[in-house]
């Protein structure tokens, strides 16, 4: 059930390394209040939130405004009547970049994707691997040709980053650039002989 009038922003979880993006955009969108978020995390995000952080996947789930099972299908979220300015899927594993852009909806977190892409809202993922082979950049291919905007988290040092901190904001920032918030993290870049804004 929708919890207030405001826009809505589906955010996924997936069990690739780098939850603490997701966290921190969980966060920064709760601080902004702008946003009606609803949360999908899968079972190997909820193992990665007690590998990767101190967070407890209870006090995850808090961040959002609605939580998911990742297992309803039936949710609201899977029908293209649900209307939401777009989703975010951060981080993003390559078994769920793998599923969303063969359009295997074995889950909500797949099929919401699913729905946005095909109501034409915007789909970011944060596909975190490394190295690449092939049939990894042949999906990142395939899903771009599909409109999904891949944002891999790799991390921009004109700003001069000093912390983990500063380079996991920084990209949180310029995600929510492309969605036209502006939480006010990222430093901006004026050429050689500017100074950088933020």
């Amino acid at each position: 059930m929708s919890t207030s009038q405001k826009p809505r922003l589906i955010v996924g979880l997936s069990g690739s390394s780098g939850l603490p993006y997701g966290i921190r955009l969980l966060e920064v969108l709760r601080k902004l209040g702008s946003h009606e978020v609803h949360l999908i995390l899968t079972d190997a995000a909820k193992l990665n939130v007690s590998v990767e952080t101190d967070w407890r996947v209870k006090d995850v789930e808090a961040l959002g405004d609605v939580v998911h099972n990742v297992m309803n299908i039936s949710a609201g979220i899977a029908s293209g009547s649900f209307r939401a300015e777009g989703m975010i899927v951060a981080p993003c594993s390559i078994r769920t970049l793998s599923a969303i852009t063969h359009s295997l909806a074995d889950n909500l977190l797949v099929r919401a994707a699913d729905v946005t892409l095909k109501e034409r809202r915007r789909l970011l993922l944060m596909p975190r691997e490394a190295p690449l082979h092939a049939g990894h950049c042949k999906l990142l291919y395939e899903a771009s040709q599909l409109g999904i905007i891949l944002f891999p988290p790799m991390p921009a040092f004109y700003g001069r980053p000093r912390t983990i901190d500063d380079l996991v904001n920084t990209t949180v920032g310029r995600v929510l650039d492309l969605f036209g918030i502006d939480a006010g993290l990222v430093k901006r870049w004026t050429g050689v002989d500017g100074k950088l804004k933020k």
